[in-house]
């Protein structure tokens, strides 16, 4: 059995997430509780229940969303797909990734029943460095995205042209220090740009 323990923390507020999984077969089990599942006591907001099977699929029991995956070869090239479906806001979502060569690769994502649909193209410059232009075909609108990879670090720099939001990212995966990841984003339309600041942490634990 795995544990894991999640912060999640924000100018305005902080939450955690305690998620335990344990293997049956080829079955992944997943209970998932936040702190809204114990503040005012013992209930059941906040618990999710979901079954997984690694690459295949996800089933949240909490909003009934379904998840599918699968991997096919096109002109010898994979591609990923997944496939997501939530009863609870009823959207249905088709993503794809075709992994051109080991630097090169182009993902769609489409929303069903709408414009919502965008293209991203990833380029990895010497296995440090990723540039990300992506094009909203709902909002006629480009974002941005460069990362550099230092070690055990990654910084990374968003724009979003639609919004005029700028996003600075620092995380970090360790195996003895967990996983953490401090952003900061600001609205370059706003008069007082005053900037959002989040910052993650995670703990795995084998039971």
């Amino acid at each position: 059995m795995k544990a894991s323990l999640k912060g999640r923390y924000t100018n305005d507020k902080s939450t955690a997430v305690v998620s335990l999984s344990a293997n049956a077969g080829d079955i992944k089990l997943r209970a998932s509780m936040t702190d809204a599942t114990f503040i005012k006591g013992p209930s059941l907001n906040g618990l999710t229940l979901a079954v997984e099977k690694p690459g295949f699929f996800i089933i949240d029991y909490d909003d009934f969303r379904f998840q599918f995956m699968n991997s096919v070869r096109v002109a010898e090239k994979p591609l990923k797909l997944t496939y997501i479906h939530g009863r609870g806001d009823n959207r249905t979502v088709l993503d794809g990734t075709l992994t051109l060569d080991s630097a090169n690769k182009v993902s769609a994502n489409y929303m069903f029943g709408t414009r919502n649909c965008k293209v991203k193209y990833s380029y990895s410059h010497g296995g440090a460095t990723t540039f990300e232009p992506c094009y909203d075909f709902g909002k006629n609108a480009w974002d941005f995205a460069i990362s550099r990879r230092v070690y055990d670090d990654v910084f990374k720099a968003t724009y979003q042209t639609w919004s005029r939001d700028l996003a600075l990212e620092w995380s970090r995966n360790s195996k003895f220090n967990g996983t953490f990841k401090i952003s900061a984003s600001v609205n370059l339309a706003e008069e007082t740009k005053i900037p959002k600041l989040i910052a993650e942490s995670s703990w795995d634990l084998e039971m």
